[in-house]
């Protein structure tokens, strides 16, 4: 009877031990079966893109920045958009924030081509790939840059003013903010036309830092000053319509005003045979072609380092 009873007593401390073995591996597998959903969780998270607008204070950029959005959303990516209201030093504070708050990707369209380089440096030793749009960096490690050729459309514009003009005249130049690679370029390439033509020259050149109130006040200032001339170059649509204002005001008809942008208000203005053309640049298609960039960029697939996108000139 003894050895009964401690057979007994034998087997049922095996069978304690096997279930408390079974009750310890059971959390066990559990747990890894949270960690796995935790990665998957991980590995599906959307991204995020950090947009970062030199001003949205400009309709260009207004609709840059729609097309962007937009494309963010057909593509299920998450955008987050901060606008630099034309000021270097917010647009670096703004970028600052964005890589804070942990994006995945940034996009940038430059106040100022040197002051953006601490930001985009700043990303760079954050490991967050940066893509430059409509506007260049001075320097900092950019991905793509995605834009449509500035010197190209800038010297499309001087070449038709020298046509309208029949090869002799006298023009003014608005320039754009002295900072931007915008002014730089469409500035390099409409000098570049005017220059080969030997009978028109540039009789006044003066920054409206691409703004249409400024336009106004700097146009109203070289008609006090210099009013013999013939046509007008302003480095974007915001700056001609405010100098189409001036002309206007200034009971002068036949002064030949042409823009760059393209953008709704100028465009009519062309049709209205108010302004004679303007260069048209396709932000919507600038803003897209940055996050369907970026998707690519953040899938690991190989991009080009200058993406362009087509001009063309808008008459009546």
């Amino acid at each position: 009877m003894k050895n009964t009873r401690f057979g007994k007593f034998l087997l049922g401390m095996l069978v304690v031990l096997l279930l408390s073995a079974c009750s310890l591996n059971s959390p066990s597998e559990g747990n890894e079966s949270s960690s796995d959903d935790e990665n998957n969780d991980a590995s599906d998270e959307t991204k995020v893109i950090g947009l970062s607008i030199s001003t949205l204070n400009n309709p260009f950029f207004v609709t840059l920045r729609d097309g962007a959005e937009e494309k963010a959303k057909e593509l299920g990516l998450d955008i987050t958009t901060v606008d630099a209201q034309d000021d270097p030093a917010k647009q670096v504070s703004d970028i600052e924030d964005l890589i804070q708050q942990g994006v995945d990707i940034l996009l940038v369209n430059p106040t100022d081509s040197a002051a953006i380089v601490a930001a985009i440096e700043s990303a760079n030793n954050a490991g967050i790939p940066v893509v430059t749009i409509d506007r260049s960096a001075d320097g900092g490690e950019v991905v793509s840059h995605i834009a449509s050729d500035n010197a190209a459309g800038g010297k499309m514009a001087g070449e038709l003013i020298i046509e309208q003009l029949g090869g002799t005249g006298k023009v003014v130049e608005l320039e754009g903010i002295a900072g931007s690679s915008a002014a730089r370029e469409r500035g390099s390439g409409f000098n570049e036309a005017i220059d080969a033509a030997d009978g028109v020259e540039v009789v006044a050149r003066q920054t409206a830092n691409f703004d249409r109130a400024e336009g106004l006040t700097v146009m109203e200032n070289i008609i006090q000053s210099t009013p013999d001339f013939q046509a007008v170059f302003a480095h974007n649509d915001e700056m001609a319509l405010g100098a189409l204002e001036a002309i206007s005001a200034a009971g002068m008809t036949d002064v030949i005003v042409v823009g760059f942008d393209a953008t709704d208000d100028a465009v009519a203005m062309v049709e209205e045979g108010k302004m004679f053309a303007t260069v048209a640049q396709k932000p919507a298609e600038i803003g897209a072609k940055g996050v369907e960039t970026a998707q690519k960029i953040l899938n690991g697939e190989s991009v080009d380092e200058f993406i362009p996108v087509e001009l063309e000139l808008v008459t009546k």
